[in-house]
């Protein structure tokens, strides 16, 4: 995949997120981080557990607001202006969040009535959909029918519905056998090579991160890495990503935060 250096793109960023804390009591979960993503670019957040990735996800996607720093999507504040920034977000979760007894098109046009689309747009995006995916046959199954990959598939379809210009996968390949995790990563990877969508998709598999463009190393709140996986390699002089990764990311004892 091509990077793209943020520091030369002329383009405006899709998501803008400066000196994000948030705290549990006495414990500090994020520690001012920062990050910008840019139009395709497929950003890595790599860290291990207790590193504070669910709590970064959870202000990303709206669910949290930190305690200190700003967070726009789209240039629209994620406090003042939460509506108009959310429309431009899209999220599959690491818990699976679809109506397991409703169809496959059942639980899709529920969410496009959330986002207001007109059904016939709705209906034309979501035969697009799962025509891509190879599903279009199943719409009227019931999700719990599903097999792992392909609830997967749908979460992904439902995600880009609306068409957000940043999607955010948490940690979307648990629990999927590897030819469904690989069709996942080569679809999600595919979106931000067309150029419209940034991906910030995090997890704690290194193998899943060596086609990103950028990768962030999350580690006891910080960032304290971002750049290309080969870069990585270079800076801490490891022989692999995995070992380079396992160099900067020591969990803290008693870390709470995924």
């Amino acid at each position: 995949m091509k990077h793209t250096d943020p520091t030369t793109d002329s383009r405006q960023p899709v998501l803008v997120a400066s000196a994000l804390k948030k705290s549990y009591g006495s414990k500090l979960a994020l520690k001012s981080v920062s990050v910008s993503l840019y139009p395709g670019q497929f950003v890595a957040l790599l860290g291990p557990n207790g590193a504070g990735k669910s709590t970064l996800v959870q202000i990303l996607s709206g669910l949290f607001v930190p305690d200190e720093g700003d967070l726009s999507v789209l240039g629209y504040d994620i406090r003042s202006q939460a509506p108009q920034a959310l429309a431009g977000l899209g999220v599959v979760f690491q818990q699976a969040s679809l109506d397991l007894d409703l169809s496959i098109r059942a639980n899709l046009l529920f969410h496009t009535d959330l986002h207001g689309l007109p059904r016939k747009l709705a209906l034309e995006r979501i035969e697009a959909g799962l025509t891509q995916h190879g599903l279009l046959e199943q719409a009227g199954v019931s999700v719990r029918s599903l097999s792992g990959g392909n609830r997967r598939k749908v979460e992904l379809i439902r995600a880009l519905l609306h068409k957000p210009r940043f999607l955010l996968m948490d940690e979307a390949t648990v629990g999927l056998d590897p030819a469904s995790r690989h069709d996942l990563m080569r679809s999600v990877e595919a979106l931000a090579r067309d150029g419209e969508v940034a991906v910030l998709w995090t997890t704690h598999l290194v193998d899943e991160v060596v086609n990103a463009d950028r990768l962030l190393v999350l580690n006891q709140g910080q960032i304290v890495f971002d750049g290309t996986p080969s870069a990585l390699v270079e800076q801490t002089g490891r022989s692999t990503l995995e070992q380079a990764f396992l160099s900067l990311s020591q969990p803290a004892p008693g870390a709470r935060g995924g």
